[in-house]
């Protein structure tokens, strides 16, 4: 079994990376958080647009595995309409405008689970993630803990709550050991959502170019 794990990780750290694009395409599925609200997703190769009317639900896609040594990404959003501030700390209070996830899995996790759920993924102990946010009452960098995902999750405030444009590039790879210790995982896919479901405000944003490396 050792020796199985061996050849896992040696076969992952071999896959070339390169500056590749995540498609906004038909592999993102939508999973609601309840049967009655919904947010809209105008899915469009290079972009997805965001509508959200008093609403919270996730859009995810399913990463292949030339994109698990991934360890920085990029990407443009803009907010043409948005949330209040609020505490992204407080569970059922937590509106934000925009998040976008990134769900990291143990190499041999990685493995078992491929084609697995988002919600499977997301409430596996063994995962890891980091949530992008424009939006809260907090400074930009600020580090908090997930009130969903406990000490799984970790959010990182890149825009405070309000409307604009703006282009951003993160290192996963210091993110995600400043977060969690350190240690090997796979990036296993990507998350988008808008919340504004506590607030019962709306949402009009989007999200184009993403791409990781």
């Amino acid at each position: 079994m050792l020796r199985y794990a061996a050849v896992i990780v040696l076969s992952l750290m071999a896959v070339p990376v390169s500056a590749a694009p995540v498609s906004f395409d038909g592999a993102w599925k939508t999973q609601k958080f309840s049967l009655f609200s919904s947010n809209t997703y105008g899915f469009n190769g290079n972009s997805v647009s965001v509508t959200s009317d008093g609403s919270v639900s996730l859009a995810y896609r399913p990463l292949d595995t030339s994109y698990w040594n991934a360890t920085s990404a990029q990407w443009s959003w803009r907010v043409d309409e948005g949330v209040p501030a609020t505490d992204l700390r407080q569970k059922g209070g937590d509106d934000r405008n925009l998040a976008l996830y990134f769900v990291f899995l143990p190499p041999d996790q990685a493995q078992a689970l491929q084609g697995a759920s988002v919600r499977k993924l997301l409430t596996n102990d063994a995962a890891r993630v980091l949530v992008y946010v424009w939006g809260g009452a907090h400074k930009r960098g600020a580090v908090l803990g997930s009130p969903y995902l406990g000490s799984r999750g970790k959010t990182i405030v890149l825009r405070g709550a309000g409307t604009g444009s703006a282009s951003e590039t993160v290192n996963l790879g210091r993110d995600y050991a400043n977060a969690f210790g350190g240690g090997g995982a796979a990036l296993v896919g990507v998350a988008l959502s808008g919340d504004s479901d506590d607030t019962d405000t709306r949402i009009r944003a989007s999200i184009s170019g993403l791409r990781v490396d």
